[in-house]
């Protein structure tokens, strides 16, 4: 597929925060773009900023400085609630703790982006993205009745049962065995493809990052692309 417009710009975004010892630089004039369709990873040493810098293309982190475009809109000048309305349906992120709600079953967990984002046919959409997984036996279960594999299999069905035009993973595969990570992948890729989405993927792991269109390297609280 031929990659089109430009769909998430960081035009020299800063991220530092204070603490007793003074400034603590996270991340420092991270300039980067990506195309609508692409596959993209972060790669770098643990507490190089990847994990921020992906949170801040969510709108889930502000910039301490820069600006920040997601689809034609300059996300750092929204209000939270302007924010919180811009990411509905827009942008899917899966972590790597999973962050499902544990008093609700799989099902639910699915479908509660779906109602927030006012779809119609809330239950049988839900149903359809859990089978898609390979979990509509699991769709009564809660979360803690459940594998690890099986609670991020229900993370990854609940970030994209809406559809969304941006994946967002954060070391998706960081709490699994190499087997079960693997067939989590090989998924969220698929799904991917099939929606046409754009994939912005955390990882450590040198052969899932070759697995995307391109890659950032996060180092020294900034970014150098590395190919793909």
């Amino acid at each position: 597929m031929p990659l089109s417009d430009i769909l998430i710009t960081l035009d020299n975004v800063s991220l530092s925060f204070e603490n007793n010892a003074g400034s603590v630089e996270i991340l420092k004039d991270v300039s980067l773009s990506i195309n609508s369709g692409e596959t993209i990873s972060l790669i770098g040493p643990s507490g190089s900023g990847k994990s921020s810098l992906l949170m801040l293309m969510g709108g889930l982190e502000r910039p301490t400085a820069g600006k920040i475009m997601i689809d034609g809109a300059e996300i750092t000048k929204m209000r939270e609630d302007d924010l919180a309305s811009f990411r509905r349906g827009r942008i899917g992120v899966v972590f790597q703790s999973f962050h499902l709600i544990p008093t609700m079953t799989a099902l639910e967990n699915v479908c509660t982006p779906l109602e927030i984002a006012g779809k119609p046919d809330v239950l049988a959409k839900a149903k359809i993205m859990l089978d898609r997984v390979g979990l509509a036996h699991r769709q009564d279960h809660y979360p803690h009745h459940m594998s690890g594999g099986e609670q991020q299999r229900v993370a990854i069905a609940r970030a994209l049962a809406v559809k969304p035009t941006i994946i967002l993973t954060d070391e998706p595969t960081g709490n699994l065995d190499q087997d079960t990570g693997e067939k989590v992948i090989d998924l969220l890729f698929d799904l991917q493809k099939e929606t046409q989405s754009t994939l912005v993927m955390v990882t450590h792991d040198p052969a899932l990052a070759a697995k995307c269109d391109r890659s950032y390297h996060l180092i020294n609280a900034t970014t150098q692309e590395v190919g793909g």
